[in-house]
């Protein structure tokens, strides 16, 4: 596969950065996953703008032009005969002298990661998938919110755990907060329904704003499903009517069991996907054939 890095096409085995770029020595970097349909990024203004606004906190000198971004991910495409693809567009710091900043970084360096997009698996989007609950909790951000940042060390940790759990094959893990409240998968933003409500954990729990996440919020509340956001527990998902994931390249994601750390487990939904999620996902691709 070939990548960009600041513009220039390379071969990946061949793309490198410098290990004074303060990504390497600090983790101080921003990414967004998206993919395409048709060869177009799918939500892209809104990625960019998420990763502009923490490039404002953090002091990374960003400047948002959509069509440049457009521009590379069409010639990735074609370089590595791609019709469509898993993007990452990724911006490290730069490079800055072996300490911590005293002002802005002026040049951060900008990669874009390409691959195909996985194989689509039609029963998980009917027969759902599995949601294992984690004994480690999701981290409190480090700033006011969450950024989508280079600072992964509690997604791998409970990845580890999630291998863990041998009855959970092809599951989802989920984190809880400190207080026990439900906060978020590890690569996914949670929803759950009760009583045709469509509820999904505050930001308040520190979880990431997911844009696809925003994404159905926007297409239930045009579709007249009432949504509510707020602290719920693992309690709340066993009684709920129907279960689901969100992310921006499986999208939605319906989940038909869960599983506590001990192996107990209880089936959603009587184990397929449930009317209001089914809903939401025909809508979801009603949108981006649009």
């Amino acid at each position: 596969m070939k990548i960009s890095i600041n513009g220039t096409f390379y071969d990946e085995q061949k793309a490198v950065v410098s290990v004074y770029d303060h990504g390497f020595l600090y983790g101080l970097g921003l990414f967004e996953t998206f993919r395409t349909y048709e060869g177009q990024p799918f939500l892209l203004r809104e990625h960019l703008k998420r990763l502009s606004d923490g490039c404002g906190e953090l002091g990374m000198i960003y400047t948002l032009d959509l069509e440049r971004v457009q521009r590379l991910v069409t010639e990735l495409l074609q370089i590595n005969q791609l019709s469509d693809a898993y993007i990452r567009y990724t911006l490290s710091a730069g490079v800055d002298v072996l300490g911590l900043p005293s002002g802005d970084y002026q040049q951060p360096t900008e990669i874009i990661y390409i691959k195909p997009l996985p194989l689509r698996d039609e029963t998980i989007y009917s027969q759902g998938k599995p949601l294992q609950l984690l004994k480690l909790p999701r981290n409190t951000p480090e700033g006011l919110y969450r950024f989508k940042s280079f600072h992964y060390m509690n997604n791998i940790l409970a990845k580890r755990e999630l291998q863990k759990y041998e009855w959970a094959a092809g599951a989802e893990g989920l984190m809880l907060t400190d207080d026990g409240f439900v906060a978020e998968g590890i690569v996914s933003n949670l929803f759950f329904v009760k009583g045709a409500v469509c509820h999904t954990p505050s930001l308040d729990t520190g979880i990431l704003p997911g844009i696809t996440r925003a994404h159905v919020l926007r297409i239930a509340q045009a579709n007249e499903i009432p949504t509510q956001d707020g602290l719920y527990t693992w309690e709340d998902l066993l009684a709920a009517d129907e279960v689901f994931l969100v992310n921006s390249i499986q999208e939605i994601v319906p989940i038909t069991t869960l599983y506590t750390p001990s192996g107990q487990k209880k089936i959603v939904s009587k184990g397929c996907a449930g009317p209001i999620t089914r809903k939401l996902m025909k809508l979801y691709h009603v949108v981006y054939q649009k």
